[in-house]
């Protein structure tokens, strides 16, 4: 008998690169405009870098600038890096990624999970400081043999991989039919290739840049002139102090700034109202191309991109405890201690435990919610607290000690302070403790750490 015929199939997860689905936003007021989105996130590493890694390994195995044993360095946000150390992976190279230190722990767990050697650098430098990561990427190259350096910033693969295969996708998918393009700009690569590819084929499609504010992209296009004045944005992977080699401003006709706290509210809005669960990066190009949408009075199909996936950003993003530290709560403040708790009891947030659970249960919930402490409650009422020191104390002296119950672990200190005192009685105690309990009369509102009070101390800056 026959054997049936083999089902299509691909024959490297290299094939699964582009070719990514387009979806129309329905449930989002764009006014009279039509948006899509194409869901780059669809890509076998997450994101849209896919492509650039691809682009830019095969270009330099042609050149002969990578030969089998080679090692690939790379100076990336993150999602370069993953797509790079999938592909080099796959192809057997070895990776070398330097990364700024903002960047989501997700992607830091991704790399070295394939083995990625990361060098972690600071990201509150200038690119004349040595310490900037495109000079430390640079020196890794100089001192390691066999050693190829990506440049996605100034490799004209990144831009070429846009040109031949994203921009042309978008082309097809819309039916030779787009309006206006919407992204961003973080080495400049997508913008300059889809831009190039989307004008030789219809000149009157507006390519317009969404930038996060305090990045120089927005004053380069719309003034013709920039200075860096040492801004920050907390979305990842767009946005930047200089203008790449790679981007071509000549292809960039529009320009929107958008604050991250608009980045981040856009990020819940797709999820909540599309079931888009996207990077940080999209909240910027979505709240941008939603607002340049919105601006027109005629009928205008636009596409923009998601550019990468946001299960890549769930302890920042998609984190009430991050947003709130970062001044991105949507909560109604009172202007007392109060506003500095992140898990508050009266939005049912607080992890805690009871007496009569045992030390196992505590210690899986200290982990699981990567907490150092938590309350032990009875009847919503504190009678005590517990820690990794209390844990660790205890199960050091007791046989079986994680099956014991909480109640012989736990400290009776419980280290209260009222709502209303000042920054500095919270401060002196925080001095002495790693936490406080915050009061309002004798009813518990929930726990300030260290980290808290930093984080307020930090907005105010």
């Amino acid at each position: 008998m026959d054997k049936l015929p083999l089902p299509k199939k691909n024959n490297s997860l290299l094939e699964l690169i582009g070719n990514t689905p387009l979806l129309e936003i329905k449930n989002i007021d764009v006014g009279v405009c039509r948006l899509f989105v194409k869901m780059e996130s669809h890509n076998p590493g997450g994101s849209i870098k896919d492509r650039v890694a691809i682009s830019i390994i095969e270009q330099a195995e042609k050149d002969g600038l990578l030969k089998s044993g080679g090692t690939i360095v790379e100076a990336t946000a993150g999602n370069t890096g993953i797509g790079l150390a999938l592909v080099g992976a796959l192809k057997g190279y070895k990776v070398i990624l330097v990364i700024p230190d903002k960047m989501s722990r997700e992607k830091i767990l991704h790399l070295k999970a394939m083995g990625t050697e990361v060098v972690f650098t600071r990201s509150d430098v200038s690119k004349e400081d040595p310490e900037y990561y495109h000079n430390i990427a640079e020196k890794i190259v100089r001192e390691t043999p066999g050693a190829f350096y990506a440049n996605q910033f100034g490799n004209p693969a990144n831009a070429m991989a846009h040109e031949t295969t994203t921009g042309p996708e978008i082309w097809e998918q819309m039916n030779h039919d787009v309006d206006a393009f919407v992204a961003g700009v973080g080495s400049g690569g997508t913008l300059s290739g889809v831009g190039k590819f989307l004008k030789s084929v219809s000149p009157s499609t507006q390519i317009v840049a969404a930038d996060p504010e305090g990045s120089i992209i927005f004053d380069a296009v719309t003034k013709g002139s920039y200075s860096y004045d040492g801004g920050s944005w907390l979305v990842e992977g767009i946005g930047e102090d200089f203008i790449p080699d790679v981007l071509d401003l000549s292809y960039i006709d529009d320009a929107i700034t958008i604050h991250d706290s608009k980045a981040f509210e856009t990020l819940d809005i797709l999820l909540k109202k599309e079931g888009i669960l996207a990077g940080s990066s999209a909240g910027t190009l979505v709240a941008g191309a939603i607002e340049w949408c919105r601006a027109q009075k005629e009928p205008k199909r636009v596409v923009s991109l998601i550019c990468d996936t946001g299960n890549k950003y769930l302890s920042k993003a998609f984190d009430d405890a991050w947003l709130s530290n970062n001044g991105f709560s949507s909560r109604n403040l009172r202007n007392d201690l109060s506003d500095l708790i992140v898990m508050r009891t009266d939005q049912q947030q607080v992890v805690s435990v009871k007496r009569d659970d045992t030390v196992l249960i505590a210690y899986n919930r200290m982990r699981n919610s990567d907490f150092s402490q938590l309350p032990v409650l009875d009847n919503d009422e504190v009678v005590g607290t517990i820690n990794e020191d209390n844990i660790l104390k205890y199960c050091s002296k007791n046989k079986n000690g994680f099956t014991h119950l909480v109640s012989k672990a736990m400290s009776n200190d419980l280290h209260q302070i009222d709502c209303k005192s000042s920054i500095e009685d919270l401060s002196i105690l925080l001095g002495k403790d790693n936490f406080a309990l915050i009061m309002e009369r004798n009813t518990f509102l929930g726990i300030v750490t260290k980290v808290d009070l930093l984080a307020h101390l930090k907005k105010n800056i």
